[in-house]
């Protein structure tokens, strides 16, 4: 079965005289040359050639099975497993999917897929997205790069987030089973995330800061080797504003205000013309979220991985 898929923030960008302006700080780009000032458009608005790309950062992935696991059933009845398999330092298998209490298999559940493949208008199921995630991330090597599957959004990035951590702990070694306290009460604090590799001279920072138990801040930016903030780059804001009608001035205060409001990520709604830095926000979101679960105020740095275009 074919699947319509969603493109998200991991997506390899696609070269060509355009580049993306808003994609966070993976694939985020802002020339030195005069040419770039009118040259940035958001990648959803462009259709180009793939060209091939190549690991220019990032760390590499260590031989081992890394797995992890929701501690508790959501209200249906399931729980997340996954395991990820790393050999010769490429993920040579990825094994995600949600077990009952018996043990028994999301994917394997024939009354959940007919179910549920008569509600979706894409027609499928966990039968059917279960597999083609797994097989994504085998085949994309990244766990940002792994395409949303239309109709299974919230599994997609759930399962886009589970990886991710799995993909981190792969970079350090660690095979120690990562516990996650899904729907624990979040404990008060302040959780920071950063990325490690600047890509086209920005990093992303992240705090979050919870308080009674809620989300009460959330501090999201890009920054530069200057210690420059993106969202206070006026020239990257009307650079990008100019052709995406919308700029870091714009969508990071947004995406801010959306998960106070929201409290869920999942729940945040994409900023237009920005998509590919709300999929980045999302997802560094749900891992500090997991984070406030556990209460775990250490810093995490993401050794992130940076494509770019072979030359």
């Amino acid at each position: 079965m074919e699947f319509k898929k969603v493109m998200t923030i991991g997506s390899l960008v696609l070269a060509s005289t355009f580049v993306l302006a808003a994609c966070g700080g993976g694939n985020d780009t802002k020339k030195d040359s005069s040419d770039s000032k009118t040259s940035e458009v958001a990648k959803d608005s462009s259709k180009e050639e793939s060209k091939e790309m190549v690991k220019t950062a990032g760390g590499e992935l260590k031989d081992g099975t890394y797995t992890l696991e929701e501690k508790n059933f959501d209200d249906k009845g399931w729980k997340v497993n996954f395991s990820m398999t790393v050999k010769d330092g490429k993920i040579t298998k990825s094994d995600y999917d949600y077990l009952d209490k018996d043990g028994k298999k999301k994917s394997e559940d024939k009354a959940y897929q007919k179910a549920m493949s008569e509600k979706t208008k894409e027609k499928i199921g966990p039968a059917d997205y279960i597999p083609a995630l797994n097989e994504e991330l085998v085949k994309a090597q990244d766990a940002a790069s792994v395409d949303v599957v239309s109709g299974a959004t919230h599994s997609s990035e759930a399962f886009k987030n589970y990886a991710q951590q799995l993909v981190q702990a792969a970079q350090a070694g660690k095979t120690d089973k990562i516990e996650i306290d899904n729907n624990a009460d979040l404990k008060d604090g302040t959780y920071s995330l950063e990325t490690k590799n600047a890509s086209n001279g920005w990093t992303e920072t992240f705090e979050m800061v919870v308080a009674g138990g809620k989300i009460t801040e959330s501090k999201y930016d890009g920054t530069n080797d200057k210690g420059e903030l993106k969202s206070e780059n006026k020239e990257y804001q009307e650079n990008m504003s100019k052709i995406a009608k919308v700029g870091p001035a714009d969508y990071f205060p947004a995406l801010n205000k959306g998960l106070v409001e929201k409290q869920n990520p999942g729940e945040v709604e994409v900023v237009s013309g920005a998509t590919h830095s709300s999929e980045s926000f999302k997802l560094w979101a749900a891992q500090l979220i997991n984070a406030a679960e556990k209460g775990s105020q250490d810093k995490i740095v993401v050794d992130n991985i940076v494509m770019s275009e072979k030359k």
